[in-house]
């Protein structure tokens, strides 16, 4: 499963529970990207949420 290089954010499973009480699984996916970004003088890529990735873009 993947998962954010700087929050670990993940993939969440649940149950999704009607008027009537019929439930069935669901699963929440965070927006996920791939990023190359310098670490330690390195090339690397790392999985980022959209969220990390807009913030650390404000820092710069």
């Amino acid at each position: 499963m993947a998962k954010c290089a700087i929050c670990g954010k993940e993939k969440v499973f649940f149950n999704q529970v009607s008027h009537s009480h019929r439930r069935s699984a669901k699963t929440w996916s965070p927006n996920l990207r791939t990023v190359k970004t310098l670490i330690n003088g390195e090339k690397k890529k790392i999985t980022v949420c959209a969220k990390c990735l807009r913030t650390s873009k404000k820092e710069d």
